[in-house]
């Protein structure tokens, strides 16, 4: 049973301090790994009595278990070598709940140099726990923000570059094709003019839906790059693989058949694709396929629109 005694001296000064404090006092005799002294604000915190904390042994076993190897061993580790030290884990309670607790060890030494006590303080973290986990799931949630376009909910164009230079890298390595679809939505300016721009939002919402229905790969992914523009980016897919995911592209579109009066592709909203297809090397330059591919596209606008116009870069 722990000494009810106070931590540093009998003198009711001291006790009235490191009772009536929101910190939790203790001691621990290095030699014998019992507790010589532990706050009553305990029971108050965790449910166990102050009489109920015996020996190491006690704490270590209150302690959530994915959190007591490496605590245990952190700080057996750090007092040993005398060095303070702090570490934050979760205790369990007597009803089984837990509690985030920061503990706060000082290294009591001998004149000799030899450990002869561990006095500390346990601090009640969890409302900053709370408030740290929130801020994380706010920060992984604007990640996922800053990645998806806030009109179509597909991702944007910080997304694509993105993925477009992992894939180019992976492709690279292991000399697998990679392939990009360029999109621009024929006369949009005037479907704008007709309908006016709640319409067109609408327009390009159920685009960027046709489009995501069109893809099967794993790692295929559909962005929007900018205003009327849409792009593919098609890792492993070879030419005939990407001309196929380009005509489907443009199937869907036309099962889909968005009214546009003033196109004279059907009545009907089209898109003019460029595509591009390629296998890395160490010479090859991302900037430079992108523009290969936008050449593409501006050839399929010029001799037309409603078409696909597609270049095979040399490995």
């Amino acid at each position: 049973m722990p000494d009810t005694s106070p931590l540093f001296d009998d003198n009711a000064v001291y006790r009235t301090l490191l009772e009536s404090t929101k910190a939790i006092p203790w001691k621990i005799d290095w030699a014998t790994m019992k507790f010589a002294y532990i706050g009553p604000q305990i029971e108050a915190l965790l449910g166990w009595s102050a009489d109920s904390w015996v020996s190491v042994e006690d704490w270590a076993m209150r302690m959530h278990p994915e959190d007591r190897e490496y605590v245990v061993n952190f700080c057996v580790t750090q007092s040993q070598a005398g060095v303070d030290h702090e570490a934050d884990y979760r205790a369990l309670t007597k009803d089984n709940g837990y509690v985030w607790i920061r503990d706060v060890v000082h290294v009591v030494r001998k004149d000799d140099g030899e450990v002869d006590a561990l006095i500390g303080f346990m601090f009640d973290i969890t409302e900053r726990k709370k408030t740290e986990e929130q801020l994380l799931s706010l920060q992984k949630e604007l990640e996922v923000l800053s990645f998806k376009d806030g009109l179509t909910n597909i991702a944007n164009r910080r997304r694509f570059d993105s993925s477009f230079e992992l894939e180019w890298e992976r492709a690279r390595s292991e000399r697998q094709p990679l392939s990009i679809l360029l999109f621009d939505v024929d006369f949009f300016k005037q479907y704008n003019d007709l309908y006016g721009h709640t319409q067109g939002d609408k327009c390009l919402v159920d685009i960027a839906q046709t489009l995501s229905l069109a893809l099967d790969g794993p790692r295929d992914l559909v962005a929007r790059y900018g205003g009327e523009e849409f792009v593919v980016l098609l890792p492993g897919a070879d030419a005939s693989v990407a001309w196929k995911v380009a005509e489907r592209c443009q199937r869907l579109l036309q099962k889909k058949s968005i009214v546009h009066a003033l196109s004279p592709h059907g009545r009907r909203v089209t898109v003019s694709i460029g595509a591009g297809t390629l296998v890395p090397d160490e010479q090859a330059d991302r900037a430079s396929f992108i523009r290969a591919v936008d050449k593409q596209l501006y050839a399929a606008k010029n001799n037309g629109r409603d078409r696909i116009e597609h270049v095979e870069l040399p490995a």
